[in-house]
C-alpha cells in the first residue's frame, strides 16, 4: 500500500477543498477542472514539487512495452478484417454490374 507523508496529504486536501468550492483550475490552460481524478493529480504534483513523501510514478517503458504489443496485434486482426470487408465490397460490385449487363 502506497504511504503518503503528511506534508503531501495537507496539500491533497487543499486542493480538494479548492475543487469543492469550484475554484481549482488547471496549470496551462487556466480552466477549471471538473474531474475529482483531475484534482487529485493536480495534488499529488504539487505535493511532489513541494518534497513531500510521495510514491514515485510507475515506470513507463513497462506500459510502453505493453502498449507496443496490443498495438501491434490490434493492427494484424484490423487488417484482417479489412481484407475480408474488401473482399465482399468486390463481389458485392461484380453482382451487381453483371446484373446490369443483362
Amino acid at each position: 500500500m502506497a504511504m503518503y507523508g503528511s506534508k503531501a496529504r495537507k496539500k491533497v486536501s487543499k486542493v480538494m477543498h479548492e475543487y469543492g468550492e469550484g475554484q481549482l483550475k488547471s496549470g496551462r490552460s487556466g480552466r477549471k477542472v471538473k474531474s475529482r481524478k483531475q484534482a487529485v493529480a493536480i495534488g499529488i504534483s504539487e505535493a511532489r514539487r513541494a518534497g513531500g513523501k510521495v510514491p514515485s510514478r510507475k515506470s513507463s517503458s513497462k506500459s510502453r512495452s505493453s502498449s507496443k504489443k496490443s498495438s501491434s496485434s490490434s493492427k494484424k486482426a484490423s487488417g484482417s478484417k479489412r481484407s475480408s470487408s474488401s473482399k465482399s465490397r468486390s463481389s458485392r460490385a461484380k453482382k451487381s454490374s453483371s446484373s446490369k449487363k443483362k
